[in-house]
């Protein structure tokens, strides 16, 4: 989780490491630029609650990482252009995010990130093409399962994995090779003294904007897996984290970032 709250805090926090495995954390932002705060109705816990605390920190060991700093209700860089800030309550789980309709110069600021996000990854992304000829993608999220309220019961089992492995915009039967025997991986990995529940396409598809521009972008070499974390790692409705569950997490990414390399350098 990226603690900065206002305009100080980076559009995203870029590490270039070695490898052919980039882990991204593109809704662990929380910060907002003065203008957007201003203009926003939403109060903050209903913003944390529907942003990704953590991600960043789970994934911050992997040598070739992006964390955004920037909340997902100023932009969000999983949606198209044309959604990525939200002007309906349609648009943001019904709720109601502006005082009034934002202006259009707001607007075009917030969606200025977005397109330097893009060209950013862009580059990055064609770096490590270039240099191993293939790579794969973590896009590493969280989602909600106490819907209800804070005293409400989950979500049932049966619908919200532990771990939800979203592979809509991939070309499933090019990345069997790869993905299969990652989940089997996933699946294996000691969890602190138990192993997680790891499914794919259940809560989530991974039709996000990052999955879709790797694979339209880089179609024969690039493997976008979207990763979804249930939040059973912390408590959703006042932000509080298990310290011990996070630890576990940023083993697992790091299990499977390292268990990704292998199998690339294998083929």
């Amino acid at each position: 989780m990226n603690d900065g709250q206002g305009e100080d805090t980076p559009w995203w926090v870029l590490r270039r490491g070695d490898g052919p495995v980039v882990a991204t954390a593109i809704h662990d932002g929380h910060g907002l630029r003065n203008e957007t705060r201003y203009a926003m109705l939403l109060p903050e816990a209903d913003r944390l609650r529907e942003e990704d605390p953590f991600t960043g920190r789970s994934i911050s060991d992997v040598p070739v990482h992006v964390i955004a700093g920037r909340s997902r209700f100023e932009v969000d860089l999983n949606r198209a252009r044309h959604e990525a800030v939200y002007r309906t309550t349609e648009q943001s789980w019904g709720l109601k995010i502006w005082a009034e309709e934002p202006d259009e110069a707001l607007v075009r600021r917030s969606l200025a990130i977005h397109d330097r996000f893009y060209a950013m990854m862009r580059q990055l992304l064609g770096e490590l093409e270039a240099d191993f000829g293939r790579f794969v993608l973590l896009d590493v999220h969280s989602y909600n399962h106490r819907r209800t309220g804070p005293d409400g019961d989950p979500a049932p089992q049966a619908e919200t994995p532990e771990i939800n492995i979203g592979t809509f915009s991939m070309p499933r039967a090019r990345w069997a090779w790869l993905l299969d025997p990652l989940i089997d991986a996933m699946r294996a990995f000691d969890f602190g003294g138990r192993t997680l529940d790891v499914r794919e396409n259940i809560a989530f598809q991974g039709k996000g904007e990052l999955a879709r521009f790797v694979h339209g972008n880089f179609p024969e070499s690039g493997c976008a897996i979207a990763l979804e974390f249930k939040k059973f790692y912390m408590d959703e409705w006042t932000g509080k984290p298990d310290p011990q569950a996070l630890g576990h997490m940023r083993a697992f990414i790091n299990h499977v970032a390292a268990t990704c390399r292998e199998l690339l350098d294998g083929r």
